[in-house]
C-alpha cells in the first residue's frame, strides 16, 4: 500500500497537524509525490510536465544573467508559510541570495526569501491552489514577491507589498512584456515564454 492508498480513520473535522503532515511529506517524497499543507489541508502535486520545467530553467537563465549574486532555487525546497508558520508549501522557483538555504533543513523559514515562483499545473485544483491560497499564504508570511506564470492565459501575474495575508499590489501581463520582479532588480524578457503558451 502506497502512502496515498492509505485512508486516515480522522473525522473531517480532524486537521491534521504540522508534525503529522511533514511525516507522511516524508514518505511520499519516496514515491515521488509531491505534498503540500496549507490552510490545514493535504494537497496533492502533480509530477511537472517537460513544458512546466523548461520555463523555470528559461526563469533561471534570466535571474542568473542579471543576479549571478542569488539562486532561483527549483529543487523542491520547503518553506513553512501562511500565518504563525503552520503552513508547508514547496515552490516552484524560490529566489534568495546565495548559500541562503544552507543548513535549513527540508522546511525553511521564509525570512530572507526574495521571491517566490508557481507554474500553473494542468491539475484541476490550479485555481485554488496557485491563484488564491499560495498568494495568500506567501503574504502572510511577508515574502515580497510572488510571481506566477499561468499556462493557462499565458500570463505572468507580480504579487507586491505584502500585507497581511494578501498582496497590495497585482499586476497582471500577457506573455511578451516585460516584468519587473520589485526589489530584486531583475527584469524578465517574457517572449521566450510564448514558445510555451496555447
Amino acid at each position: 500500500m502506497t502512502v496515498l492508498e492509505h485512508h486516515s480513520p480522522r473525522s473531517p473535522a480532524e486537521k491534521l497537524s504540522v508534525e503529522q503532515f511533514e511525516i507522511i511529506a516524508q514518505a511520499a517524497a519516496r514515491e515521488d509525490v509531491t505534498l503540500e499543507y496549507l490552510n490545514g489541508k493535504m494537497e496533492i502535486r502533480t509530477v511537472p510536465d517537460s513544458d512546466h520545467n523548461a520555463i523555470l530553467m528559461w526563469l533561471t537563465r534570466q535571474v542568473m544573467a542579471q543576479r549571478a549574486d542569488l539562486d532561483l532555487n527549483v529543487t523542491g525546497q520547503g518553506l513553512k508559510v501562511g500565518s504563525c508558520r503552520k503552513g508547508r508549501a514547496r515552490p516552484d522557483g524560490i529566489l534568495a541570495p546565495v548559500g541562503h538555504f544552507a543548513g535549513q533543513g527540508e522546511w525553511a523559514d521564509p525570512r530572507g526569501v526574495l521571491a517566490v515562483v508557481e507554474v500553473t499545473s494542468w491539475d484541476s485544483d490550479t485555481n485554488s491552489r496557485d491563484r488564491v491560497e499560495k498568494a495568500r499564504a506567501y503574504a502572510a508570511c511577508d515574502i515580497g514577491t510572488y510571481l506566477l506564470i499561468d499556462r493557462d492565459d499565458d500570463t505572468v501575474t507580480v504579487h507586491s507589498e505584502p500585507t497581511g495575508s494578501r498582496y497590495r499590489n497585482i499586476a497582471k501581463l500577457g506573455y511578451g512584456h516585460s516584468v519587473e520582479i520589485p526589489g530584486v532588480g531583475v527584469t524578465l524578457n517574457t517572449d521566450g515564454l510564448k514558445r510555451y503558451g496555447h
